[in-house]
């Protein structure tokens, strides 16, 4: 590991505390300080974990108070001592799947979020109504109901809240408005029954709003297990040694300061670019939502759980490989250059948070009959209209 371009020399650790976003915000202050401590030696006493550090390192070969920062996942994402209805878990699961609320019929959640393939598309950008595609990369359906917000940007504060948004988004599924959905829906008994006994205390169980509903209680379901929980739980074999030196990488590097917690990201904002600016700046972030200068080149940071199954990467896809992204990360993130021994070790550690998919959701349900032929839009509707919940004006989706 070195420096890039000299950008920490002469930085004392309060700058690079700064840099990092090493702050209350994000950690305690005792937790702070032991992230932190690793930067307090000059760049060049950093580049290698010293024999005394690993001896100090803990039990497992990490700092037992970093460590516990992490949780292990959830079976099911939902508040505590929340029941979420079968019903309504099994109703969003058809809607998950359903192409007909789409203006075309062609397109659904499924189309984006492939639940056999980690709940991604493998694409850079994902293709939606008529081929049309978006500027941010569709980040994976798994474990999205635990992010403190939805959409790269931030913009939905729930998963219920942001099924609704592709639905409506015209080019993503495009659905003219929630009416048109709702019509949809309506002319298939199968659904009407589905919705009475998912929302019994609803007078009116077919709306808009408990497609969303139903939707999010299917997604809180969209977990995965992996040999990462086993080891959080105190199994001190369940990694390799490659994969514990990945996890001291990690630690000592500042990665845990955003990447923390039972997803390991998703519960903060950082800026693309916090040491050497982002590459691509003509998505500017979290500022198209609020339009407030500190936001500029901000978005929510990833979860890391299954990162290795959900390339490209970054919100806009640019990077095709986990090794490469850990090599961007460092060098725009940290100003950092990583050895090849480095960019290893951590990769190797990221596979081990690759987690088992249930089974039971992996084929697709099968949907109502079809009533006849589709519905036409309503008139007046021009299918270009955003989503509710705060889509930015541009399409960007996501």
């Amino acid at each position: 590991m070195r420096v890039r371009n000299g950008m920490r020399a002469g930085l004392g650790l309060a700058g690079v505390v700064a840099v990092i976003g090493l702050s209350s915000a994000c950690a305690t202050r005792d937790d702070s300080e032991e992230a932190a401590a690793v930067f307090a030696q000059p760049a060049e006493a950093r580049a290698e974990i010293t024999a005394s550090t690993r001896a100090a390192a803990g039990e497992y070969g990490v700092n037992p108070r970093l460590l516990r920062r992490f949780k292990p996942s959830r079976t099911v994402i939902a508040a505590e001592g929340e029941t979420i209805p079968p019903a309504r878990v099994e109703l969003g699961r058809l809607l998950f799947h359903e192409p007909r609320i789409s203006r075309d019929g062609s397109v659904s959640c499924s189309s984006c979020h492939a639940l056999d393939r980690y709940g991604v598309d493998g694409l850079p950008t994902s293709r939606g109504y008529q081929g049309q595609t978006g500027a941010r990369n569709a980040p994976t359906v798994y474990h999205a109901a635990g992010n403190f917000q939805q959409f790269w940007d931030g913009r939905a504060a729930s998963i219920e809240d942001q099924a609704l948004g592709p639905i409506l988004n015209p080019i993503e599924m495009a659905a003219p408005n929630g009416e048109y959905v709702v019509r949809t829906l309506a002319t298939m008994p199968e659904y009407v029954r589905s919705f009475s006994e998912a929302f019994p205390d609803d007078p009116q169980p077919l709306t808009f709003a408990n497609v969303g509903k139903a939707i999010g209680a299917f997604e809180r379901n969209l977990t995965t297990r992996s040999r990462w929980d086993d080891y959080l739980e105190g199994k001190g074999d369940a990694l390799t040694a490659k994969e514990i030196k990945g996890l001291r990488e990690f630690t000592n590097l500042g990665c845990v300061v955003c990447h923390t917690g039972e997803l390991l990201g998703a519960s903060m904002f950082e800026k693309a670019g916090a040491v050497e600016a982002w590459p691509n700046q003509a998505d500017q972030g979290r500022f198209q939502v609020t339009h407030l200068p500190g936001d500029r080149m901000m978005f929510k940071v990833p979860t890391l759980r299954n990162v290795a199954q959900t390339g490209p990467y970054f919100h806009d896809g640019s990077v095709p490989t986990l090794d490469r992204a850990v090599s961007v990360m460092a060098r725009h993130q940290l100003g950092l250059e990583l050895s090849r021994a480095e960019i290893d070790a951590l990769v190797a550690w990221l596979g081990s948070l690759t987690g088992s998919l249930p089974e039971r959701y992996l084929q697709p349900p099968t949907l109502p009959p079809n009533p006849g032929a589709a519905l036409e839009p309503s008139a007046g509707s021009t299918g270009t209209r955003t989503a509710s919940l705060g889509q930015v004006t541009a399409p960007l989706g996501r």
